[in-house]
């Protein structure tokens, strides 16, 4: 459907996810011009509005009232009112409200502007030291076991990246599902608080991220999970291709004796003996 010239447009505003720093300043410029600010938390919203001199009107939208409230916005936007839709962090429907909004302002004409911002994901990806150039983001799991199984056990010989959210207290249980599912020897990254002050990035395996919230830490703060996605289970015999595999093993973070201990499985070698090639390459590349 054509833009009509007098509709007004959405702007989907990204926000910082923790230090307002990464404010963008057309963010800030939008957020002063339009007419109207959606927000997923009008009071959290306010804090950034106030820091940032910015007297725009705010409307509320939400998980409860979106329903209603979409097409109360889409006729605002028919009337030529440019609203800007912000979620509490990040950009605005990625594991937020937002997606009914930006369909409904599309088929009703309206032009969807995106203004770019931080993304837990991204960021947490961009420094899990995992492969970045092919990944699949997952949010955040279903609440219910069986769903939730079934969810992982889709996504157990995925090759790419994977990403999941996940608040403190569902942390372990997460751990543990993946672990049963994949494996206790697969490679994860745990970041926390990211861009504030305590941000934190753990690297290891899901076993030992399991034994360490189990035995040692309280989950704090919402986490961004990064998983090295599985492995091609294919027989490799020759010494020319478990070096290369040995290689792509290692890139995606796992450590020597991970990869050593992976491919023993899949060729007549040994883990001392595959641990010994490891030693004889140069992975400083």
């Amino acid at each position: 459907m054509e833009q009509v010239a007098n509709l007004g447009k959405l702007y989907l505003v990204g926000t910082p996810i923790g230090n307002l720093e990464d404010m963008t300043l057309r963010g800030v410029r939008i957020l002063q011009e339009v007419d109207l600010i959606a927000a997923e938390d009008t009071r959290h919203t306010g804090k950034l509005l106030q820091h940032f001199e910015i007297t725009t009107s705010q409307i509320s939208y939400h998980e409860h009232n979106k329903s209603s409230r979409t097409m109360e916005l889409v006729k605002k936007l028919q009337e030529g009112i440019n609203i800007a839709l912000v979620s509490d962090a990040g950009m605005p429907s990625i594991s937020d409200p937002g997606q009914e909004l930006v369909v409904a302002a599309i088929a009703h004409g309206v032009t969807v502007v995106p203004i770019p911002g931080v993304s837990a994901s991204l960021t947490a990806l961009t420094a899990s030291g995992f492969v970045t150039d092919r990944f699949v983001f997952e949010g955040f799991l279903p609440t219910k076991q069986s769903l939730r199984q079934e969810r992982l056990e889709s996504l157990k010989n995925e090759t790419r990246t994977l990403i999941f959210y996940e608040a403190p207290h569902r942390l372990l249980t997460i751990l543990q599902d993946l672990s049963i599912v994949m494996g206790q020897e697969r490679p994860v990254v745990l970041a926390r608080e990211l861009t504030k002050m305590h941000e934190e990035f753990w690297r290891g395996n899901l076993g030992e991220a399991i034994a360490l919230y189990q035995n040692t830490r309280q989950p704090k703060g919402e986490y961004t999970l990064v998983v090295a996605g599985a492995i091609t289970e294919a027989l490799i015999t020759s010494e020319a291709e478990i070096k290369q595999e040995l290689m792509e093993l290692l890139q995606q973070g796992m450590t020597r004796s991970q990869a050593s201990r992976h491919l023993a499985k899949l060729t007549s070698l040994s883990r001392r003996q595959i641990y010994q090639l490891t030693l004889e390459m140069d992975i400083s590349g």
